[in-house]
């Protein structure tokens, strides 16, 4: 007999159920959900150790999704066979869950805590990574971790007009925008997608249409909680240690030291050496034997210090860290071709913002190859994203890629790839590596701005160019306060209440990635921030404009072409040869690259070469293969062998005929080799082709005048 668990049911808008479940699975973890959609399902577990480890003051959240091969009837790739490291789609379904949960743990819990969220099942048509965000949400509820929740996320599409809620995967090629929206019941959380140039106003209806069916999500899962036993009474915890005397000193002793250094308008080193040097003077203050315990408790004092005292100059004085006005652009200069050998190249720096990006133009033979449980196929666009620590000014270790650089590589992504041509018009994979050299302030917008120079720089028919810009806020809602920052300082991320990055056109928005850190926005500071985005967007257009303004009329000398011919289907083997043979002298004898697909009744070649004299001489090999012999035409074949009857010459590449000792000469010949020997060149007119079995009949002699 199977075990009954307990489950709440709710329906989608357009009539689908979503149900979720618990008590069945997992019962070990502190929370456990089965999340099911169709045929889809996703298994959420949490744990929280009861005890923070010693001098932790942060909350050590992890967030794990992993998707089962087995859940789509498949088996993993490689030598293993197993599921293994997480690929970078996990990886960013992982971050979006984590963004809309971390805000709302209590900020004085501090427990390890580990959330994994498992495709354990899933149709053809259903996308998963809109359910991960509900399934983690669930299982915390159902837990007694403390928790300021419930939220979920949801997908939204806009679909000839009209938004959807989690449009289905076939739909996915039909939206002109797509965006994941975490919020809880009365605030939005998180943003992040892909638009194809929707207005502003566009954007901010797309999020109140996902905030309406979010808070029908949140009401599932307090039902839910509220049928299970261990929910009601949410765990004790104490995880600081406060001292109050303290707090208040530092505040009193350091409140209007801060506040001047902030109001100074320095450069970032400057004004953390400063800030780091009033931080010192108290820990020097505090006698030698309580240092060690009283420090931790002084990081903390002294931050929320420099947190009030930049917020309040900002809100009262209407005046930024580096002495901009709010919505003040800070200089940017850019550079093309600045490395010779790329295919593109551009600089693009921002204040103390700087990436270096290249552009690499390949065949089809460097597409990457995507196997995933859900999705599988091939891209011919990738970006890649690197944060050295020199950057920052900094000395870490240098490991793999971390989550966060392949989180802002695919934001750099999404809002460049609105912009590339179709296939007609670039045939080659696009390769674009952003080297961030210099970081101060949102470097994947400082991304998306070199890469676009970059595109342009190797000659790629981007439609428009695509610039970004990262938008903060300050806020301060007892009082009805509010400052929207334009192109924001890593320190006003960090001390700030959002971070919303915009990229767009001159027309649009195409991308945008939001965290927001406070209760209560309301929309018409969104409305603010989506405006005032746009207009420093279209500054650092025009900025970009001062350097490159359309893509290059051709590409550089040392890329290679690629030139498209399309042959019958039945012609691909004979061009291919039997283990490759044919082909792969072709591309030696001609020093070229040559790349067959399948397309329906259809075999497309790309002939990549670096001249013209290679593209001709490849693409005459290939006509002759695909050629097919007429009846009267003449031709310059080859003796491939000799018999008592005559001789075999190839007419063409795999094509020979017979040439009969008879129609050798106009004289009587007795041996074939009195004329020709194998390896001869000799000129031959088709005058038949045998209907029954296909066999060519060649003669020499109605080429020669008869005696």
């Amino acid at each position: 007999m199977s075990k009954t668990g307990i489950n709440k049911t709710f329906t989608l808008p357009d009539g689908r159920e979503i149900t979720i479940e618990t008590g069945k699975l997992a019962t070990q973890a502190d929370g456990s959900v089965i999340v099911k959609m169709g045929d889809t399902m996703l298994l959420a577990t949490v744990v929280s150790n009861k005890e923070a480890k010693e001098n932790t003051d942060f909350l050590p959240l992890s967030v794990e999704y992993q998707e089962k091969y087995a859940a789509t009837g498949r088996f993993p790739g490689g030598f293993f066979k197993r599921e293994a490291r997480p690929s970078e789609y996990e990886i960013l379904i992982a971050r979006l869950v984590d963004r809309a949960l971390r805000p709302l743990f209590p900020d004085n819990y501090h427990a390890e805590t580990q959330v994994l969220i498992t495709l354990m099942s899933a149709d053809n048509n259903t996308m998963p990574d809109a359910l991960a965000a509900l399934a983690a949400s669930s299982a915390i509820s159902v837990s007694d971790i403390p928790f300021n929740g419930p939220i979920s996320e949801v997908r939204v599409g806009r679909k000839e007009g009209q938004f959807v809620i989690n449009p289905t995967i076939k739909d996915l090629e039909f939206l002109d925008l797509d965006i994941m929206v975490a919020a809880s019941m009365d605030n939005i959380i998180m943003v992040e997608g892909e638009m194809k140039e929707i207005s502003e106003d566009d954007m901010l209806s797309a999020l109140k249409f996902a905030h309406e069916a979010i808070k029908q999500q949140c009401q599932a899962q307090l039902d839910l909680a509220a049928l299970v036993e261990k929910s009601k009474v949410k765990r004790e915890y104490s995880h600081e240690e406060n001292d109050e005397d303290l707090r208040n000193k530092i505040h009193s002793d350091t409140y209007e030291k801060v506040y001047a250094i902030a109001r100074k308008g320095t450069s970032k080193h400057e004004r953390r050496d400063a800030f780091d040097l009033i931080k010192q003077e108290i820990i020097d203050s505090i006698p030698e034997e309580e240092r060690e315990a009283k420090e931790m408790m002084v990081e903390r004092y002294y931050h929320e210090v420099e947190k009030e005292a930049v917020r309040r100059m900002i809100l009262d004085e209407q005046i930024r860290l580096d002495g901009r006005k709010l919505n003040e652009i800070r200089p940017i200069w850019s550079e093309v071709d600045y490395l010779p050998a790329a295919h593109g190249s551009a600089i693009f720096t921002r204040g103390e913002t700087q990436s270096l990006t290249t552009v690499t133009l390949g065949t089809k033979l460097d597409e990457q190859t995507i196997d995933g449980a859900v999705f599988e196929g091939k891209s011919k666009f990738i970006l890649h994203y690197n944060f050295p620590p020199f950057s920052t000014g900094e000395v870490k270790p240098v490991r793999g890629t971390g989550r966060r650089e392949i989180g802002h590589g695919n934001l750099a992504l999404r809002a460049l790839k609105q912009a590339m041509p179709p296939t007609d018009d670039n045939p080659y994979t696009v390769r674009i590596v952003s080297d961030i050299l210099e970081s101060n302030g949102s470097s994947s917008m400082a991304t998306v701005c070199a890469g676009t120079l970059a595109l342009m720089d190797a000659g790629v028919k981007i439609k428009k160019p695509v610039s970004g810009i990262a938008m903060g806020l300050i806020t301060d809602l007892e009082n009805g306060k509010f400052a929207v920052l334009s192109d924001i300082l890593g320190d006003e991320d960090h001390l700030g209440d959002m971070d919303f990055k915009v990229t767009g056109t001159k027309d649009g928005i195409t991308a945008c990635q939001m965290d927001i850190k406070v209760h209560g926005l309301s929309y018409e500071i969104l409305s603010q921030a989506l405006q005032q985005a746009k207009e420093g967007r279209l500054h650092i257009l025009g900025e970009m404009a001062k350097t490159i303004t359309e893509p290059r009329a051709d590409y550089k000398p040392h890329v290679p072409r690629i030139v498209k011919m399309t042959i019958p289907k039945e012609f691909i083997g004979a061009v291919i040869g039997p283990g490759g043979k044919v082909i792969q002298e072709i591309q030696r004898e001609t020093n070229s690259t040559i790349v067959i697909e399948e397309v329906g009744d259809f075999g497309i070649i790309d002939i990549v070469c670096t001249n013209e004299v290679s593209f001709e001489a490849a693409r005459n090999r290939i006509k002759a293969i695909i050629a097919l012999p007429e009846v009267g035409e003449e031709y310059l074949g080859t003796v491939k062998n000799i018999t008592t009857f005559g001789a075999f010459v190839e007419i063409l590449p795999n094509k020979e005929g017979l040439l009969h000792i008879s129609e050798i000469d106009w004289k009587h010949l007795k041996k074939v080799e009195e004329v020709l020997n194998v390896g001869d060149k000799v000129k031959v007119k088709l005058i038949d082709i045998d209907s029954r079995t296909g066999k060519l009949k060649l003669s020499r002699k109605v080429l020669i005048p008869k005696p």
